[in-house]
């Protein structure tokens, strides 16, 4: 399944030069993973209720062209790899004008934190099984599994 969200680039979004800033693409890119979760059954007070979050360890953005205020942009979302427990995930994100130019490319690292132990943890099943439903890119591999410490 590939996943998309819609945005129009804000004013508040944009740098000085006009363009949409730096952050604006972590932005949309967390709020596309976060309306995912949410449309497939695990909204923000579900996450809170497991006591289970996503946690991101490394996040690199490749910047093709420049997008402006008022720009229609779709956002997407893969999968570029996964643990076998489900504990470490790799996903990207593209960000496509609505005519289908490729702008920009989110990659992030990162996996499910027990929110009490503050360690990364597998998922529930049923939040595995949707993670592994994303479309997969080509690149797409298997990553270790989380370290267990202290026995």
């Amino acid at each position: 399944m590939v996943y998309k969200k819609h945005f129009v680039v804000r004013w508040s979004e944009c740098d000085a030069n006009g363009h949409l800033r730096n952050t604006g693409y972590s932005e949309y890119g967390i709020e596309t993973r976060m309306s995912f979760l949410a449309e497939n059954g695990f909204p923000y007070a579900w996450l809170v209720g497991h006591v289970i979050g996503p946690v991101i360890q490394r996040e690199e953005t490749d910047y093709l062209h420049e997008l402006h205020m008022g720009e229609g942009i779709d956002v997407d979302f893969k999968g570029l790899g996964l643990s076998p427990d489900g504990a470490r995930f790799k996903l990207c994100h593209d960000f496509w004008t609505l005519e289908g130019r490729k702008m920009a490319r989110i990659v992030i690292t990162g996996g499910w934190m027990d929110l009490r132990r503050r360690r990364l943890t597998s998922p529930p099943e049923d939040l595995l099984r949707l993670i592994s439903s994303l479309e997969r890119e080509e690149a797409y591999a298997e990553l270790p599994n989380a370290r267990k410490r202290g026995g």
